[in-house]
């Protein structure tokens, strides 16, 4: 239950000059303080979530020539045991503008990949989680038809299909018919780590802008309020009591309106042909009457004596006869057999 919010991003400078009667030895060379702050927009929470718990690494580039190899890079990772923190601050010595990189990579959860460009353009997926990814590929398989109509489990590549993989290993999908269970692990190769977040700044040290500020708007995705709620209301045992009388009651709606339809129904049909259907409900009847009874054949037509009259009657009587003589020999001969032990 994920949800698209904008995180607003402010990136602001602050330039201190030189002091030439500063007692303090910072105070007497000029520098800059770079702050890159942010805050999520429209959001309902109540628990504000930290700016840096968006992201999962965070690199400035500063200009080399100015801060040389050693010092013009400040990162930031995301580890265990980080603590989370409303923004960054980075202070340098220096009384000129200064040409800045910002890269952000966001912390997607579950993890998102970016898929190989042979792949994006089959897909039409340019970054996604590896569920969609599979998803959306299951589903290119299935529009094409390319499953084995004798062994589901083997997927037959078209041209297209046959021709992904990245131009330096090869092509992954090589082949005229793999199994769809190889491909997870085929996509391994496909799969590279989304695109940072790219931003150019320069850090301003014109003494008549005190703090200038630049703002941008990322696209995040933050946990559904209603997911706590929902699952607040799913532990409580009082509201386990409520959702059980709910169902209950969903189910007597249901059967109260199969009810109602099969009452509609029957008025429907009587109203289109009345004589019709009353026929065929007396028949429905009648079958039914014989079914509960457990009544064999017709009693209506066997109440006549022109039904005894047919030529099966002398075979039938004769069978009757025959049965009921064996019956009575049965009997006969287990009770002399009881007198004889």
């Amino acid at each position: 239950m994920k949800q698209k919010r904008k995180l607003r991003l402010y990136i602001s400078n602050t330039f201190n000059p030189a002091k030439t009667d500063a007692e303090d030895s910072d105070g007497s060379i000029a520098s800059w303080e770079l702050r890159v702050e942010g805050k999520l927009l429209d959001d309902p929470s109540k628990m504000k979530r930290k700016f840096s718990s968006f992201f999962k690494s965070l690199v400035i580039e500063l200009d080399k020539d100015l801060y040389g190899p050693d010092n013009h890079l400040v990162e930031w990772h995301r580890t265990p045991s980080t603590q989370e923190t409303d923004g960054f601050q980075v202070k340098r010595p220096g009384d000129v503008s200064v040409r800045c990189t910002l890269l952000l990579m966001l912390d997607y959860q579950p993890p998102q990949f970016k898929l190989d460009p042979r792949l994006a353009r089959l897909l039409g997926i340019h970054t996604q989680t590896r569920a969609v990814i599979i998803q959306a590929l299951w589903q290119y398989i299935k529009t094409n038809k390319l499953q084995d109509c004798h062994d589901k489990e083997y997927i037959s590549g078209d041209k297209y299909f046959q021709q992904v993989g990245p131009p330096v290993s090869g092509k992954i999908f090589d082949c005229p018919r793999l199994k769809f269970s190889e491909i997870p692990q085929r996509l391994t190769n496909l799969l590279l780590p989304p695109d940072p977040i790219v931003i150019n700044h320069i850090i301003s040290v014109d003494p008549t802008d005190q703090k200038k500020t630049a703002c941008y708007d990322i696209d995040v995705e933050v946990e559904d309020p209603l997911k706590g709620q929902m699952s607040s209301f799913l532990l409580s045992t009082a509201n386990q009591q409520e959702i059980a009388a709910l169902d209950n009651k969903i189910h007597e709606t249901i059967e109260s309106i199969n009810q109602l339809k099969i009452q509609r129904d029957f008025m429907l049909s009587f109203c289109r042909d009345p004589k019709g259907y009353i026929q065929d409900w007396l028949l429905s009847q009648s079958r039914d009457l014989k079914i509960m009874t457990d009544v064999v054949g017709n009693p209506e037509q066997e109440r006549r004596a022109d039904f005894y009259q047919e030529p099966w009657s002398q075979e039938a009587v004769s069978r009757y006869f025959y049965c009921k003589i064996q019956q009575r020999r049965q009997e006969l001969e287990q009770s002399l057999g009881v007198r004889n032990t």
